[in-house]
């Protein structure tokens, strides 16, 4: 994937550029879409465009943070059946 590049305020040699898509790659485990470099003196402020990334709902239940139930065991299951709904005044129930 091409990653693209903006450098706005001064310029970099490419060997910096490169060090930059190098961390990011590092640093977050991908391959950003786009990097903004503003350039103000020494200083070289970073932002990454990795796009749409995928997003998975988390939930408390039963003390732990869980997107899925597929992991617990059956006396978790079990509690997690058994827990009480929270509604609101107009009877609608809240969110977990």
């Amino acid at each position: 994937m091409e990653c693209r590049i903006r450098v706005t305020g001064g310029e970099l040699p490419q060997a910096e550029i490169d060090t930059y898509i190098a961390r990011a790659k590092e640093k977050f485990g991908a391959t950003p879409q786009g990097i903004d470099m503003k350039v103000d003196g020494d200083y070289v402020e970073l932002s990454y465009d990795f796009g749409n990334v995928p997003f998975q709902r988390i939930r408390r239940i039963t003390g732990y943070l869980v997107g899925t139930l597929d992991r617990f065991n059956n006396a978790k299951r079990a509690e997690e059946k058994a827990r009480v709904k929270h509604t609101l005044a107009d009877g609608s129930l809240t969110e977990d």
